[in-house]
């Protein structure tokens, strides 16, 4: 049996930010000179793709194809064989390969690093045959948003479980009613799998009532760098069987069953997949990735599921200024949809599953105070998704409702049998239209009249805790009510990030300029727990200017994904302020 090792990355070129904003449009010929390997790198309006300057027949090194008038192709110069680089595919011979694809990855300066993924196909080691399935014996069951419930033999396996109460604070809800019976379906569940540390997928209120029933209950993640449940000790929940796996290994379950975790390619500090196999037919939930495994990924799945919705971001919604009109939020938005919806197709489309289902984007903005979100933040609509699937391609989709369950074995013999899917029984309902808001809102609220916040300290003690500093960056924090308006005495401050000062006035120096409003009740909670601030950008909860219109990842991705791992000592602050 052959040994399966931890998939790894190696970086194989690094791009200064110069050199990345140098690379032309179409085709660029690269050198690693300290390594002296060669590369290809395609650039487009939409993305770039990179690949080894090494032909798959025998070795041979590609030139510009003087012959295509595209600007798309290469020619290797041993036998002439031709690729085209912007699909990774060969057109001379056609049908033969498909180039090995790099994973390109925008570094902290807006430089580019190409990677490699080793092994890249980590699920063809020790491969499996699919065998015969039973009807019943594999059933998915769709409970909602992100979160599906596995029948796999006799083992049942959940993935990603948010079924009460909000995620990013209080700025996402549930768009569908959750099955009655969730809670007994998560005690029975053999394994979870929770794909991220981002609450509509790690959810504490709903592992809550889990834990009170079943804290020992086997949860497994990747092996992130960030890892998926840093904020657990704070938390509150007791859960005592939480196991981390190393990426593009196989889990075994028992001899039928086993899953492996990939990371994504954009975000590998954080984000994960997964494929499950079930005597040899692989089920793949690529979740929020948006490259995951670097792009490579099985084909002629059993099953597939991806998100689908878009809108999972503050921008434009909670930008204002300059550019950032209604008129030209209204159309960046529709052409980011149109986008994601497009990439998803075509993603269906190249990897060939026999079943797609959209799923890990049914949530909405529910609250009365984020109805100007909610009427902005317009999302994909999963049957028009499947529908332009169903135009390209033979993939039978599945448009999920809450409880209704998908027969693996019954769909992939006959995807017209009327018992491949069961849909809920008739009065079942489907979209929530009430929400039990005052629970969560209470406990963002109690941190408003924190002891701390009577100390103006804070301010230093939270920033230096937070380690951001030696960037220029000029940041003014204003803490509002709901409507966005200064909050009655509460903090309006400035910070400079270049040496960590928080001046009265913004210095003399040329610098960039930012300008953050946030609900004082979700800013405090989030400053007093030592908390991500996703709360703040993808809860919707700020409201952002910005001079000029850059956006600066470093400080975005320190306050969303590097903070400390434990919260701020308030403790002994408040022990030295008194």
């Amino acid at each position: 049996m052959e040994q399966s090792i931890e998939q790894t990355t190696e970086v194989l070129l690094c791009l200064s930010p110069g050199e990345a904003a140098d690379l032309k449009e179409g085709i660029n010929f690269l050198r690693n000179k300290k390594t002296g390997k060669d590369f290809i790198l395609y650039k487009s309006k939409n993305r770039v793709r990179a690949c080894k300057n090494v032909c798959k027949h025998q070795g041979g090194l590609f030139i510009k194809d003087i012959e295509d008038l595209d600007g798309r192709s290469v020619r290797c110069t041993k036998h002439n064989w031709r690729l085209d680089v912007s699909t990774m595919k060969y057109v001379n011979p056609p049908g033969s390969f498909c180039q090995d694809e790099l994973v390109v990855e925008m570094d902290e300066e807006n430089g580019l690093l190409l990677l490699e993924l080793n092994p890249p196909n980590p699920w063809d080691s020790e491969p499996r045959s699919p065998e015969h399935l039973a009807f019943g014996e594999v059933q998915i069951t769709y409970l909602t948003h992100a979160c599906m419930d596995l029948k796999l033999g006799d083992k049942r396996m959940v993935f990603d479980p948010w079924l009460t109460g909000p995620a990013f604070a209080r700025g996402w809800w549930l768009l569908h009613e959750p099955p009655s019976d969730w809670l007994e379906r998560l005690c029975q569940a053999d394994l979870i799998y929770i794909s991220h540390m981002h609450s509509d997928h790690l959810s504490y209120p709903t592992l809550k009532e889990l834990a009170g029933r079943r804290p020992d209950i086997p949860i497994y993640v990747g092996n992130t760098e960030r890892p998926v449940f840093w904020n657990l000790n704070q938390s509150g929940v007791q859960l005592t069987n939480i196991n981390i796996v190393p990426f593009g290994i196989w889990q075994q379950v028992d001899k039928n069953l086993r899953f492996m975790i990939l990371m994504d390619g954009v975000h590998p500090e954080m984000d994960t997949c997964i494929i499950v196999e079930y005597k040899g037919h692989k089920i793949l939930n690529t979740v929020d990735c948006t490259r995951p495994n670097g792009g490579r990924l099985p084909e002629k799945v059993a099953l597939m599921m991806s998100d689908f919705a878009g809108g999972a971001s503050g921008f434009p919604m909670t930008f204002s200024g300059g550019k950032f009109t209604e008129e030209w939020k209204a159309q960046f938005i529709k052409a980011e949809r149109k986008k994601l919806l497009n990439y998803k197709a075509r993603l269906v489309k190249d990897l060939q599953p026999r079943i797609y289902c959209p799923f890990a984007g049914y949530f909405v903005e529910s609250h009365p105070s984020d109805k100007y979100i909610k009427e902005t933040n317009i999302k994909n609509d999963p049957n028009e998704l499947n529908n332009l699937i169903k135009k390209n391609s033979d993939v039978v989709t599945w448009t999920p409702r809450p409880g209704a369950t998908l027969d693996l074995s019954r769909m992939l013999k006959d995807p017209t049998d009327s018992k491949g899917i069961i849909e809920p029984p008739e009065g079942t309902k489907i979209y929530k239209d009430s929400w039990d808001f005052e629970p969560y809102l209470n406990i963002l609220n109690a941190a408003v009249g924190d002891e701390i916040f009577l100390h103006s300290s804070w301010i230093k003690e939270y920033f230096t805790w937070a380690g951001f500093k030696d960037y220029n960056l000029v940041v003014r924090m204003i803490e509002t009510d709901e409507d966005f308006s200064p909050f009655p005495g509460g903090y309006d401050y400035l910070v400079d990030f270049l040496d960590l000062s928080f001046p009265k006035e913004r210095p003399s120096r040329e610098h960039p300029y930012e300008e953050i409003r946030s609900r004082v009740d979700v800013i405090r909670h989030v400053v007093k727990n030592g908390l991500l601030w996703d709360d703040l950008y993808i809860g919707f909860q700020t409201r952002l200017q910005r001079s000029p219109d850059i956006y600066h990842h470093l400080f975005w991705n320190h306050f969303q994904i590097k903070l400390p791992l434990t919260p701020p000592n308030w403790r002994s602050f408040l022990m030295h302020c008194g």
